[in-house]
């Protein structure tokens, strides 16, 4: 697995749309928050394209995105927003390009698409983080600055994540490579080219939002017909905001993931909030090494640098 070069002040970050459109507002905030972190946002005009439910045609967003990424003087590239779009991209990516030059990308929800695709296509860690939009648009309220630079800008294991609404659904303790993303972009990618396909003993992180819980169950059951998540050692769901039923009127999210995994062999978490989170939004890196541990208290450990000094 390739590991982009640790962030630093000063550094530019490519601002990039692989997605749905966004409002100007959020857009400008979040780059006043990326300055003020110290770091230099560029992006290319065409981002502010527009054509129906995307951010320009995925011919524009995948040559913004490749010119980018083959810029040497951009260090990393993040996301304005999710939506959808990210996996109309695939097709125009080259994977040789990505593995080149490997940088990191920032992103969740629809970018699912591209986080899955280069760790485990091209094998370059990609960070599961804050996008500009709802996140770094709302300052330090809308995404943590500690996992954040702990995983993005030091060239050592990140070490303990927990949160205090982390909670254990299954006891255990078991380690692997962390990979996942939004349950819908990595269910959605099956029988393609792009499929998601992690390597056995893994660790699956889980992000969803709005989605009822039967549709949950669904898209669960499916990862468990594939075989993914018998190749799982452990789980690790986010906190999966407005996925239950409305009080009284049906199943809680909770107690459906938990039912589903209930002759799961190892350690199931719920409510690490990476994502899509009611609070601020924690950064993951999938690809490198992790433990997921119950006791004394539930707690993922990054146990390899996310990325080289």
């Amino acid at each position: 697995m390739l590991t982009p070069r640790a962030l630093r002040p000063g550094d530019r970050i490519g601002v990039v749309a692989p997605a749905s459109s966004f409002a100007r507002e959020s857009f400008d905030a979040g780059i006043a928050e990326l300055q003020r972190l110290g770091f230099e946002p560029v992006f290319d005009e065409s981002v502010f394209a527009r054509s129906r439910y995307t951010a320009g045609d995925a011919v524009l967003r995948a040559a913004a995105f490749r010119q980018a990424w083959s810029d040497p003087s951009i260090r990393a590239l993040i996301a304005v927003r999710g939506g959808y779009g990210s996996v109309q991209m695939l097709p125009l990516l080259d994977a040789g390009e990505i593995r080149r030059t490997p940088k990191a990308f920032i992103g969740y929800s629809d970018n699912t698409s591209l986080l899955a695709w280069i760790t485990g296509q091209c094998g370059v860690v990609s960070f599961h983080g804050p996008m500009l939009e709802g996140r770094l648009a709302k300052g330090e309220a809308g995404y943590d600055r500690d996992t954040f630079a702990r995983v993005l800008s030091r060239p050592v294991p990140a070490g303990e994540i927990s949160h205090p609404a982390l909670t254990t659904i299954r006891g255990g303790a078991a380690s692997g490579v962390l990979v996942g993303g939004t349950l819908t972009q990595l269910v959605g990618s099956m029988g393609t080219p792009y499929a998601f396909d992690p390597p056995r003993g893994h660790i699956l992180f889980l992000d969803e939002v709005a989605e009822r819980p039967y549709r949950i169950d669904r898209m669960l059951t499916q990862l468990r017909l594939s075989g993914i998540l018998a190749r799982a050692s452990a789980v690790v769901f986010g906190e999966l905001p407005r996925c239950d039923e409305p009080a009284g009127a049906g199943p809680q999210i909770r107690d459906v993931v938990g039912e589903l995994l209930e002759g799961f062999p190892g350690p199931v978490l719920f409510g690490l909030p990476s994502g899509h989170t009611t609070g601020a939004c924690m950064t993951l890196p999938f690809g490198v090494r992790a433990r997921v541990v119950t006791a004394p208290a539930p707690a993922l450990i990054i146990e390899e640098a996310a990325v080289a000094a």
